[in-house]
């Protein structure tokens, strides 16, 4: 009897260890079971989740740090190296008005192609000369009459000092133009805010639930216990989020429009100094143009504009209102017989924002032949095509892929991350893709655009080896207008951004259209430069791909 309740009692604890055994196979396998599925023909994935399970900050999968990771933490570093952390009183920042510049080595008359140096020392409002550097300047040349324009370059020396150079590219009488956009600690707090949260926009999206439609909270981080939509994209580390309408499947997600939230990462003194009054004052007031002779000089005859030349800045200069490339010579093709000659047999993709669906508009003007195709689409971020059948001329504008900015509904139908348009291209030697973001991703934190150009390089690299006669241009945004919203919008985020692309791009063999020094040139200060300006940009293009 002993001996039968000893072996039953050995059967039972037995028992509940095989049990115990399976119960802990059945859960790894199910961790290792894929939690998302493929949505289409996409490489983006829904998932629905709860808030232990969700992230607060961008998608990490992977438990140690990827390649991609490092580098963006790398180019953040050294970013955050260049500006000037420093408590500050307003008698301390940076005065315009109290600044001196003295031309170095001054001359009577110049010489065109000859450089000319000025010594900036930026000094506060109490006359003190400044120990740091870190102020966001802009430095210009300009003969009105001409209508000429160039932009300058600045070398901040860290000590209060800085080198403004300009090349005299053209004879006549040459102002010189220095603005204070703002103080090294406007820079400051601007960097400041710019990385402190994801709130700043507030994303809707649209839900259709049969003749019903649900609008929902959504964004690239959510902060809410509620039930959320994941769409992710595991490969390229990219995810946005939308908190999941009661009844209704994630896959109902049609539309979305965004406003600002009315957060504000910047204390009452950090936004005294981002007042209309102190923003891009100029230095230079009281300077006297200087006199720019031919002295006899030969040009330099350049090679034809062609893929894979590196960009100088300042990248050319505008004159009589025709843009000229400083590194290579450029041709005016501004007949239409000569242009549809370019185009044809052409597959042409621009991938980006609003700045190059304007491309798309200045074609259908100039070019009769070419016809919008009827997308069946609806407002101004819809898909926009331009066909000329009897030349065999295809042209496509698609909009970026999250975060787009805007108050108006637009569909999320093909709605994808330049990277995945990318890999879509077959790519043959009649193929060109126009790139350009950076506009609406100045109201977050800068990973996020980091991460998407470092996403963008990759994709143009798998492009050109299984297709190398693809020709790849890159437009770097442009400024835009000076006394707006600065925290979100502001041009500062912009020259970081510039100076990101330029950075990760440096040596892709692709062309670049330099948007940033064009509209500094011609002195456009509009979000959509004028007509003249995208004109120029068109024509750079044109003589890349032909």
């Amino acid at each position: 009897m002993a001996f039968s309740v000893t072996a039953c009692k050995i059967l039972l604890f037995l028992m509940l260890v095989l049990a115990a055994y399976i119960i802990l196979m059945a859960s790894e396998n199910f961790s290792k079971f894929p939690s998302v599925f493929i949505v289409s023909n996409t490489t983006h994935c829904l998932d629905t989740c709860k808030k232990s399970s969700c992230p607060e900050a961008p998608l990490s999968t992977a438990t140690e740090p990827t390649e991609t990771d490092l580098r963006i933490k790398k180019i953040i570093e050294q970013l955050d190296h260049q500006i000037p952390h420093r408590p500050f009183s307003y008698i301390n920042t940076t005065s315009a008005a109290l600044s001196v510049a003295k031309i170095i080595d001054p001359k009577t008359t110049y010489c065109r192609g000859d450089q000319l140096d000025i010594l900036l020392e930026v000094r506060d409002y109490l006359g003190h000369r400044k120990q740091y550097g870190g102020d966001f300047l802009r430095a210009r040349i300009s003969s009105p009459d001409l209508m000429a324009g160039a932009s300058g370059q600045v070398t901040d020396f860290n000590n209060g000092t800085y080198l403004v150079s300009f090349t005299l590219f053209w004879e006549g009488k040459v102002s010189v133009s220095l603005l204070l956009i703002h103080p090294s600690e406007g820079v400051s707090a601007l960097w400041r805010a710019r990385n402190k949260g994801y709130d700043k926009v507030i994303f809707t999206g649209l839900f259709a639930n049969g003749t019903s439609q649900v609008f929902s909270e959504c964004g690239l981080v959510l902060n809410t216990s509620a039930e959320l939509c994941q769409y992710l994209d595991h490969r390229d580390q990219e995810a946005f989020y939308c908190v999941k309408p009661p009844r209704v499947s994630c896959d109902a997600l049609t539309h979305m429009r965004t406003r600002n939230s009315g957060v504000s990462y910047l204390s009452v003194k950090d936004k005294n100094l981002f007042h209309k009054s102190r923003i891009g004052i100029e230095i230079m007031r009281g300077f006297k143009p200087i006199t720019v002779s031919e002295c006899n000089n030969v040009e330099t005859v350049r090679e034809k504009c062609q893929i894979g030349m590196k960009s100088p800045i300042p990248s050319g200069y505008s004159l009589q209102g025709k843009w000229n490339p400083a590194f290579c010579k450029l041709t005016q093709l501004s007949n239409v017989t000569v242009i549809n000659d370019c185009l044809k047999g052409k597959l042409i993709y621009f991938m980006g924002d609003s700045t190059l669906r304007q491309w798309m508009d200045c074609f259908s003007k100039t070019v009769e032949t070419l016809k919008y195709f009827d997308h069946h689409g609806s407002g101004p971020f819809k898909n926009y095509i331009l066909l000329d059948s009897e030349r065999n001329i295809y042209i496509q504008w698609k909009k970026h892929g999250h975060p787009f900015v805007t108050s108006k509904l637009y569909s999320l139908k093909n709605h994808e991350y330049i990277a995945h348009e990318i890999d879509r291209v077959a790519g043959d030697r009649n193929t060109a893709i126009v790139i350009t973001l950076g506009q609406h991703f100045r109201a977050f934190p800068v990973d996020i655009f980091i991460r998407r150009v470092i996403n963008i390089q990759k994709a143009i690299r798998r492009l050109l080896l299984r297709s190398p006669d693809t020709r790849v241009i890159l437009k770097a945004e442009n400024i835009r207008e000076m006394h707006i919203d600065a925290e979100n919008v502001g041009d500062f985020h912009g020259y970081i951004q510039y100076l990101i692309m330029r950075d990760i791009f440096r040596d892709l063999n692709v062309g670049i259209i330099d948007a940033w020094d064009m509209t500094i040139a011609y002195d456009s200060r509009f979000l959509h430069p004028p007509n003249n300006v995208v004109e120029n940009q068109i024509n750079m293009f044109l003589n890349y791909i032909c």
